[in-house]
Order: structure tokens, then sequence, then C-alpha cells
């Protein structure tokens, strides 16, 4: 796992999203609208919608813009339904992605993310082919350039509130917690005045799987590309251990 730097990955999101700002808050609205149909349109009592809002803001969404979002879901009862399905396969040399989208037509979605894995030499596994693979964990990264504050002292706020892991990275502090606690965690953080660059659940591989052969390399930036670009996709997870001058 040397030489992968998360938050790399992460800047290399954002930078990719700054470009295509439409599309994320689209896809983000998306999930407003299913947490505000699920649970309501008051954070307070909808742990799912908090940490939507909260997702959204770290991908730079206007507050006016989640406070539409959310309104324009609670009330209209006849919105259109979306339901969430996930993928799983492989790319070249057996590198392991996930695919978690938000669609209104099952049929349409699962064409697309077969064309995505088609076009970069990879296929749809069944339900469960590369799933074990990963651990679901909430994730928060806070960019050192942001926090001036003391490492150990973040370290004994994040486990006080319940994190299972700390970690430092050279540009970054990772912590790790179980699913239900990241909620907790991260309201402790943030009264704490502590800059978050993400907050959210997220599948963590328990392995990485490097590609030397330039061709490999292609296809899976083909396929992944192919993914994000997808208006249904919502996440893609994968264990490529891409190097980090691509990244950034």
């Amino acid at each position: 796992m040397s030489g992968h730097s998360k938050f790399a990955n992460i800047k290399h999101k954002k930078e990719k999203n700054d470009a295509a700002k439409g599309k994320i808050f689209t896809k983000l609205g998306r999930e407003i609208a299913v947490a505000v149909k699920e649970g309501g349109p008051d954070p307070n009592n909808n742990s799912r919608l908090k940490d939507v809002i909260s997702k959204a803001k770290a991908n730079n969404m206007p507050n006016d813009t989640i406070d539409r979002s959310i309104k324009k879901a609670a009330g209209d009862a006849n919105a259109v339904n979306y339901e969430f399905v996930t993928y799983e396969g492989y790319g070249p040399n057996g590198t392991a992605i996930i695919v978690e989208a938000l669609t209104d037509n099952k049929n349409r979605t699962a064409a697309n993310v077969r064309n995505a894995f088609s076009k970069g030499n990879g296929n749809v596994g069944t339900p469960g082919c590369v799933s074990f693979m990963f651990d679901k964990k909430g994730q928060i990264i806070i960019d050192r350039e942001e926090y001036e504050g003391d490492s150990d002292e973040l370290m004994m706020t994040a486990l006080d509130a319940g994190a299972e892991d700390f970690s430092e990275e050279e540009d970054s502090f990772e912590i790790l917690t179980d699913p239900d606690s990241l909620g907790t965690v991260r309201d402790a953080l943030e009264a704490a005045g502590i800059p978050m660059a993400q907050a959210e659940v997220t599948m963590i591989p328990q392995t990485w799987v490097d590609l030397t052969d330039e061709q490999d390399v292609k296809s899976i930036n083909r396929t992944l590309d192919l993914l994000e670009d997808d208006d249904d996709v919502q996440e893609v997870y994968h264990n490529w251990n891409a190097p980090d001058e691509e990244e950034e």
C-alpha cells in the first residue's frame, strides 16, 4: 500500500468534480431526495440525510442548493422513485470494482455499467464476487494544510468519540470508524472546530493491486471514467493502487 495516497485520490476526484459541478450536484440531489423520502426533511432526526448533507458540503455544494433540494424532496410526494443498486466486477488483471448506483431504470443502468466494464476489458460478476475483498468503514479525511492543531489531540478527540483507527499520511490524517459511528465521530470533530475534507461511509480494499502493463492502466481508466460520467452511478470503489502522480 506504500505510495498510495488516499488524499491524493480525493483531491483528484474533487478536481474532476469541480470541472463538472452540475453533474455531481445532480447526483447528490438524488441522494438527498431518497434520504428525505425515507426519513423526513429534518437532518437532526434523519441520520442518513445528515450524512448526505455532510457529503454535499465536502463537494462544495452551496447551502442554499442543499436547502432547495431538501424542500423540493419534502414537498414533492410524486417525485421519481429512485432505488439503490450495486454491481460488482473485475477490471484488468483481476482488479476488483464495486459500483453503487441510484436509478429510476435498472435496465438502463445495468446496460451502462456492463458497457463500461466491457470497454475496459473487464466484466460484471455476480453479487458478492468482490465485496468480500473490501471493508465497509466510515472514513474521515483531514487536510494537513487546513488543520493547525496538534495531531495527538486530534487522535484523542477522534478515539474518545468512538473512532476505531487513526493514521497520519504525508498530506492528511485518516480516521476510520464503524459505519454506524461515523455520524457521532464527525459531530465531535465538528464541535471541536476541526475541518474535514471528507466524511462518509466507504469501501476500503483489504489489499491493493498494482498494474504495470500500460494497456491495463488505459483499460481501467476507461472503465472508471465511463462509470463516473454516468448520471446513475453514485460511487465507484476499486482496489487499483493508482500511482499518485496520475491522481494529482
